[in-house]
């Protein structure tokens, strides 16, 4: 019964719990790892895009509705700063994209 405790325990695990092995993993193929930071880099840019066009709104929504005007400026603050972290996560998946890019033409060159 002990042994079959331990056998669920150990295949159940969750997002966010898991084994650190498998955190540290990164893509062996060059390739992948490419189109890995490529995908991220493309949904950070939109996020940053999303976000930043929500700020706007929230702002003229803050003009246009002074009764509930601080409310407003609470979510547009909010949102801005969403803006800015998804910017900064978008920059430094260019500069891992790049990374990757220089793994892939060293595999090709076989060096």
């Amino acid at each position: 019964m002990e042994d079959n405790k331990q056998a669920r325990r150990k295949k159940h695990h969750h997002f966010f719990h898991r084994h650190k092995e498998e955190a540290d993993e990164e893509p062996k193929d060059p390739e992948q790892e490419l189109k890995h930071h490529k995908v991220l880099g493309h949904v950070s840019k939109a996020t940053a895009v999303a976000a930043g066009a929500y700020a706007l709104h929230e702002k003229h929504k803050a003009k246009k509705d002074p009764e509930n005007a601080d409310r407003h400026k609470k979510v547009e603050a909010i949102a801005a700063t969403v803006a800015v972290g998804a910017g900064g996560f978008a920059f430094h998946e260019h500069h891992k994209k790049k990374e990757a890019k220089e793994k892939l033409k060293e595999a090709e060159s076989g060096h």
